[in-house]
């Protein structure tokens, strides 16, 4: 299925998600669809793709998918409007939402909130478990938290350049004319082996059951580090927004998110550090200081431990 801009989609897009078991009647009126398509392989997997236009405030609760032990990865707001099959978002100026890459078994319901005027993009494929146990075959150990039915969990993994690569490479091409199936499922495929290349360097540890309320609150704490990235806060800040003790908060931040909040917090400053050198033009100096650096060697030190290289080779090469 491909449903080009411009045309009457909501109705192909309902066809194909209820070919998954997912119910989207009173939700696609909430949209403007921008560009979508979408391949199923069912029983064992599908892949769709697109860019919408938020028209209203609304909020949507998942619900389950036909797929046995369903497993969802969604690649969100990580490809740009313009690239998705051709110039469908020219003109429309509309922001856009953080990016993320999310795993969660389809049995935890998400509650997801949408603001009128915002621009949403994803590639979302949906796999079932057995189906993906049998890919992963000997790899498969390393990943037991997928598929243990009694194992809530909930991850979201950092953007790497092979994903971010491989995503674009996704949307932004028509497909060969020819097996234009086999190559969707090749190309999601690949985009797997990325992930679960970058999944594999997480330290292993003791799953805990996620609960809905614990998610809710682990966000909570990240949505704060990322809102004011010029400055750290404080273990007593983030239990308190939290409302659970440290070593909970600890333990279930580290599982959602592959890494311990102070980690986080500092990766994701100097993501942003990277950004504002690469897209705002800022200088070195300037930069460190806007994101709370009074020592830029240290700022310099960090920097070239997250992002692999020092700041002004990275400023430079990216100018060039």
């Amino acid at each position: 299925m491909s449903i080009q801009p411009g045309g009457q989609e909501g109705g192909h897009i309902g066809q194909f998600m209820n070919k998954l078991g997912l119910i989207l009647e009173n939700v696609l009126q909430h949209f403007q669809v921008i560009y979508f398509k979408g391949f199923s392989f069912l029983p064992d997997m599908a892949i769709h793709f697109g860019s919408f236009l938020v028209t209203e405030d609304f909020t949507r609760v998942t619900g389950e998918s036909d797929l046995a032990g369903g497993i969802g990865f969604v690649f969100h707001n990580i490809f740009a409007d313009d690239q998705a099959g051709g110039t469908a978002m020219s003109g429309l100026h509309a922001p856009v939402e953080a990016p993320y890459v999310r795993i969660f078994p389809y049995a935890i319901h998400q509650t997801l909130h949408f603001k009128k005027n915002t621009r949403v993009s994803h590639v979302s494929i949906s796999v079932s478990a057995g189906y993906l146990r049998s890919f992963l075959k000997e790899e498969a150990e390393h990943f037991d938290y997928l598929f243990d039915s009694a194992s809530n969990f909930w991850i979201e993994e950092l953007m790497t350049d092979d994903i971010l690569r491989t995503v674009n490479e996704l949307v932004r091409r028509e497909g060969p004319g020819v097996m234009t199936s086999f190559y969707y499922k090749m190309k999601a495929t690949e985009l797997l082996f990325h992930l679960f290349t970058s999944l594999k360097k997480r330290e292993s540890a003791a799953v805990v059951k996620l609960h809905a309320k614990d998610i809710h609150a682990v966000y909570q704490v990240r949505d704060r580090i990322v809102s004011s990235l010029n400055r750290p806060g404080t273990i007593a800040e983030w239990k308190q927004i939290a409302g659970m003790n440290e070593l909970k908060l600890r333990k279930i931040f580290t599982q959602v998110f592959g890494m311990g909040i102070y980690e986080y917090y500092q990766h994701v400053r100097m993501k942003e550090a990277a950004r504002l050198l690469r897209e705002e033009r800022i200088s070195v100096s300037e930069v460190g200081y806007q994101l709370g650096f009074e020592n830029l060697g240290h700022f310099t030190k960090i920097f070239e431990r997250h992002i692999g290289k020092k700041p002004k080779q990275y400023s430079c090469e990216v100018r060039s």
